[in-house]
């Protein structure tokens, strides 16, 4: 099963214009993300999906592998789709271009040991998330899943609701996601459902449709998000660190 990692990479953000190309100990942050996507051995092909001249140039400048997408997709599964046309693969792996921290095991995990090509499927890494206070963050995306752990919903809201009990576990989802080849062509071709559009969760669409969706629980898959010039002095301590002590 050949497997590729795409890295979506925008100039364009409203917080932190240029992100990708912000300075981290020397090097760019694409360059971060794409050597540490590079350590997992399980991804046969790794290219940086961008629709911006100043990604590409840089990310030629360190022989790192780009293509250029147009600049009207509005997720990124939209940029993925466009290269699943010219990039063949049984799996593509969606990873942030904003963490440069990323964690490999739950890149590892999110791979499955088979992608059925003959129907649309996915999957999604969770965790289970230990701080109350990351249960009511709406920002954190609660999940309910089968005993098998397919798909049943997601929420910005606490689910499942401790109605009749209260010795449970909340699941959040981790923004590493894989589609086979139809599972990106359903996304590209349908509009989104009914609680895509209340809940405002991009992957809902997989549900509302009723697509197949398989949770992978992680212990482990803490990463930042690099969305402010905070979280990037953060992420600068944190990589200085580990190379003072390498």
């Amino acid at each position: 099963m050949k497997v590729v990692g795409i890295i979506p990479a925008r100039y364009g953000s409203s917080r932190l214009p240029g992100k990708p190309l912000k300075d981290i100990c020397g090097k760019p942050m694409i360059w971060w993300v794409y050597h540490h996507v590079k350590e997992v051995k399980q991804l046969d092909e790794i290219y940086v999906a961008t629709d911006d001249g100043r990604i590409e140039d840089v990310c030629k400048k360190y022989a790192i592998p780009v293509v250029m997408t147009k600049n009207t997709h509005l997720a990124a599964a939209h940029r993925l789709q466009e290269v699943s046309k010219t990039v063949k693969a049984d799996f593509y792996l969606q990873l942030n271009g904003d963490e440069p921290l990323i964690d490999h095991e739950a890149i590892v995990a999110a791979i499955p040991k088979e992608a059925p090509q003959d129907i649309e499927f996915g999957t999604n890494i969770i965790t289970q998330i230990t701080d109350p206070a990351q249960v009511m963050d709406a920002s954190n995306i609660k999940v309910v899943f089968d005993q098998n752990y397919r798909a049943l919903y997601m929420s910005r809201t606490p689910v499942p609701y401790p109605f009749k009990a209260i010795n449970f576990a909340y699941y959040k989802h981790v923004g590493i996601i894989g589609y086979n080849k139809k599972m990106l062509d359903f996304y590209v071709n349908s509009k989104p459902g009914t609680f895509e559009r209340i809940e405002g969760i991009d992957t809902m669409r997989f549900l509302d449709y009723g697509k197949y969706l398989q949770f992978i629980p992680v212990e482990h898959a803490e990463s930042l998000s690099v969305d402010t010039e905070k979280d990037l002095e953060k992420v600068r301590e944190m990589i200085e660190r580990g190379l003072r002590n390498e």
